[in-house]
């Protein structure tokens, strides 16, 4: 603990010395947040018919240290980590499995269609996102394939004001880390340029990581309209044991992104996008010949996309998408598929009237296969403070490569699944008081079928890949949020049962891992004009699982040239598994500081 003590008192010490500000740094408000993912148009927070959590990166990001430290603070959220700094996660959302979530980067899809392991295996660092946007619920009639449990869409920034952030920390288990960006442009131009380099020796034997990202962002202003370009590339090599079963495994995965969003006018958009994704994976990391794994994917992906005004503050929203995988793999063999997808939707918002939204999407692929995917949506307001809101929506999920073909000693894929099936229900309501207070409480009710699981019929035998019928899972969601000028403060709380019927000696390997109970309170707030702070304590309850807390604090510097900042994880040194069989790291201290030059 003396660590940390010295650099609290660096941190004070720097604040101390610092030019004071003019104002004291505020909080900003909630209530002013647009929300773009789950609607084909960008509207304010209060008037999103469902359940979406907003994230600003880039306010006072100094005191977070990864995507995780973000997405831990919505309690619907299941963040089934293999590694701290989200070097290896499987992410869920309202009790789906890992691959039941799409992850999206701008709105474009970047699900890995080898494996849904890979979900979070993110191609840009953290210093590139300015927001992050989360669906809870099916998203399927917008996004397609996967958006069964909910949606997380990271949103990158290309700042106009001429920028240099420079970051570097030290921390236990050898921790190393370096980030910063340089940013700059004009009225009409603006790039940004960020990195992240992350290094670990390991909190126990063969835990080590090296992470590098490395992201290019580029926006535009032409006549034709605004032009956005990202460039980024990722690699992660790690330490894995444990990871898949009883062995010291090693693994290293490589990723590249480059997508361009070009707008015709105000109303039509056309996207590209392209992805490719390696995989080597070793089973035995001191003896690599026993068994290895080498996967290469590349997926590409466009769309045009298009918005008409109608009378009566409505709009018509259509479009077409096409999307094509190959994947190159020793283990899963060499295959490819192509699939399109087309889309309506009629929205009607009467800001603090009410609001009404019903689409269909549907997605063709194979041999003139397809998948429908309707919703409708709406809500209405009682009073200025009372929100009704409700939807019904069918998703689906693609079975992903190693669902179909893979091979190990331990598990083998079924090339006979079927795509997973589900209806999604949901009512709520919402309560605003004013800009700084707000409450809502959710239910919900998703029914799955042909859902794909790993599953060991005796436990003599290996693992297999099966199409499940008629699981139900029943949950609901409570939120209370307090905004002010210096102090931001969320308590949330999800609850889930899952039905299904078990045969005798029957073990299923993923589905039922999720969180019967899970409550989140997050704090952030500032104290005079220099220093701020933020704690998270969360308590998670697993099925058939003991229950455990995790606290998590920092303190830093926000003003000034330099900001020194500590960080620390799971104060109390909760033993824990987010994954059964992968412990997860004790007491955790990373302390640093941040060098920042900007030009007004």
């Amino acid at each position: 603990m003396h660590l940390a003590k010295l650099w609290l008192a660096l941190i004070c010490a720097g604040s101390l010395f610092a030019q004071q500000s003019s104002q004291n740094p505020a909080i900003p408000s909630q209530q002013d947040s647009i929300v773009v993912t789950g609607t084909y148009q960008p509207v304010p927070l209060s008037e999103s018919d469902r359940v979406v959590e907003v994230f600003h990166v880039n306010q006072n990001s100094i005191l977070f240290d990864s995507f995780s430290d973000y997405l831990r603070q919505d309690s619907s959220v299941d963040l089934q980590q293999r590694a701290p700094d989200t070097v290896q996660s499987d992410i869920s959302i309202r009790g789906g499995t890992y691959g039941q979530t799409l992850v999206l980067l701008n709105g474009i899809r970047i699900n890995d269609a080898q494996s849904a392991h890979h979900n979070m295996d993110l191609p840009v660092p953290l210093e590139a996102i300015s927001e992050i946007q989360i669906l809870n619920g099916s998203g399927a009639s917008q996004y397609g394939s996967d958006a069964v449990g909910g949606v997380v869409n990271l949103i990158t920034r290309a700042s106009e004001t001429p920028e240099v952030r420079l970051r570097t920390a030290l921390g236990n288990w050898g921790r190393n880390e370096e980030a910063g960006s340089i940013a700059g442009g004009t009225k009409n131009i603006s790039e940004e340029l960020a990195f992240s380099r992350e290094f670990s020796s390991g909190f126990q034997t063969d835990r080590d990581y090296r992470v590098l990202s490395l992201a290019s962002i580029t926006h535009a202003k032409t006549a034709l309209g605004n032009t956005d370009v990202l460039l980024s590339l990722s690699d992660r090599p790690f330490g894995a044991d444990q990871f898949y079963g009883d062995f010291n495994s090693w693994e290293r995965t490589k990723g590249w992104f480059a997508s361009i969003r070009q707008e015709l006018g105000s109303n039509t958009d056309l996207e590209f996008a392209f992805r490719r994704h390696t995989d080597l994976f070793v089973l035995l990391r001191d003896d690599p010949e026993y068994f290895t794994n080498r996967h290469a994917l590349e997926s590409w992906e466009g769309a045009a996309r298009r918005t008409d005004n109608l009378p009566g503050h409505a709009q018509l929203h259509y479009g077409i998408e096409a999307f094509s995988d190959n994947i190159v793999s020793n283990n899963l063999g060499n295959h490819s598929r192509v699939y399109e997808a087309g889309y309506v939707s009629y929205d009607i918002f009467a800001l603090r009237r009410f609001s009404f939204s019903a689409g269909l999407r549907d997605e063709i692929y194979g041999s003139f296969n397809s998948q429908w995917s309707p919703v409708v949506s709406g809500g209405a307001w009682l009073s200025p403070n009372w929100k009704l809101r409700g939807s019904v929506s069918r998703a689906f999920r693609l079975p992903d490569y190693t669902d179909l073909y893979y091979h190990d000693p331990a598990n083998v894929g079924s090339p006979n699944l079927k795509p997973e099936r589900a209806w999604n229900y949901e009512g709520g309501i919402d309560w605003h008081a004013g800009q700084r207070l707000h409450a809502s409480a959710t239910a919900f009710q998703r029914r799955d079928y042909d859902l794909i699981d790993y599953v060991q019929n005796s436990p003599t035998d290996i693992f297999r890949a099966t199409n499940f019928q008629d699981l139900v899972f029943t949950g609901v969601e409570a939120m209370f949020g307090y905004q002010g000028r210096r102090q931001d403060l969320s308590v949330q709380y999800t609850g889930i049962t899952g039905e299904r019927a078990i045969k005798p000696g029957e073990i299923s390997k993923y589905v039922f891992n999720y969180p019967i109970n899970n409550a989140v309170i997050a704090w952030q707030g500032s104290f005079g004009s220099q220093l701020a702070a933020r704690m998270r304590i969360g308590a998670t309850d697993r099925y058939a699982r003991d229950p455990y807390g995790i606290w998590d604090a920092s303190v830093a510097r926000i003003r000034g040239h330099v900001r020194p900042f500590l960080q620390i994880t799971n104060i109390t040194s909760t033993v824990y598994q987010e994954i059964s069989g992968v412990a997860m790291p004790k007491f955790g201290i990373l302390g640093g500081v941040e060098f920042v030059a900007r030009m007004h």
